[in-house]
């Protein structure tokens, strides 16, 4: 990837997440924030609002963070494993232990004596719902390769990047950060194939331009040759 297009994932990237934060950030806070509205609090709302934006633009940076590590893991796992089906079971199996974590460790944590574990399976789900839709959409822009290492991106990735909350049991932070980075995450692995063709195709104009004039300037020197007679 060229570096414009990098710095163009990079700032792209950090607005989904500016954006994603603070819309969701009001959705799930209302009842906190209602009361600036119905007041029509300007200064707290402008407040409120920067102080949303700078939380995603944080998502966003741990998004990224994540991003390219798996990237390079990615690569790693096709080298150990020499073998893309191979590595592919493995990131299956990493998929289904990591859903499995995110129901039982945080059942296991935070329920009370009595209480269900269905409801512990409720964000399991929506991730797994939410992998399994950019995977699909992915598959239809490149081919079929991609469905299990953009699942297994969505869904393990996200859950490392989704830990410092997932320590926690705090309702609204657990949504607010989710979303966030399902929303970066999903627009990173979506994109990165587009950037890598304008990517390809930049560099192929460079060159192209920087061949005629290589022409050109043999022609010169070839006409400034003395004479062999």
């Amino acid at each position: 990837m060229t570096s414009r297009n990098l710095v163009r994932l990079f700032m792209s990237t950090l607005l989904v997440g500016g954006v994603t934060t603070a819309i969701v950030g009001f959705i799930i806070r209302w009842e906190e924030f209602q009361p600036y509205f119905i007041d029509f609090k300007i200064i707290d709302i402008l407040s409120t609002l920067i102080w949303l934006i700078a939380m995603g633009f944080l998502f966003s940076l741990i998004s990224q963070m994540g991003f390219f590590s798996y990237l390079t893991i990615h690569r790693f796992g096709l080298g150990i494993f020499k073998s893309a089906s191979l590595w592919n079971s493995v990131q299956v199996v990493l998929v289904l232990f990591g859903l499995f974590d995110l129901v039982y460790l945080r059942y296991d944590n935070f329920a009370k004596p009595g209480d269900s574990i269905l409801p512990y399976f409720g964000p399991a789900l929506l991730l797994l719902a939410i992998a399994l839709v950019v995977a699909w959409y992915k598959v239809k822009q490149t081919n079929r390769g991609a469905f299990i290492p953009a699942l297994f991106f969505m869904i393990v990735a996200t859950l490392v990047e989704w830990v410092p909350v997932l320590r926690e049991n705090e309702k609204n932070w657990f949504y607010l950060m989710m979303i966030s980075l399902l929303a970066c995450n999903a627009y990173q692995i979506l994109i990165l194939h587009k950037l890598n063709a304008q990517s390809v195709q930049e560099r192929q104009k460079r060159t192209e331009q920087t061949i005629p004039k290589t022409k050109n300037t043999n022609k010169n020197k070839k006409m400034t040759k003395k004479p062999s007679m």
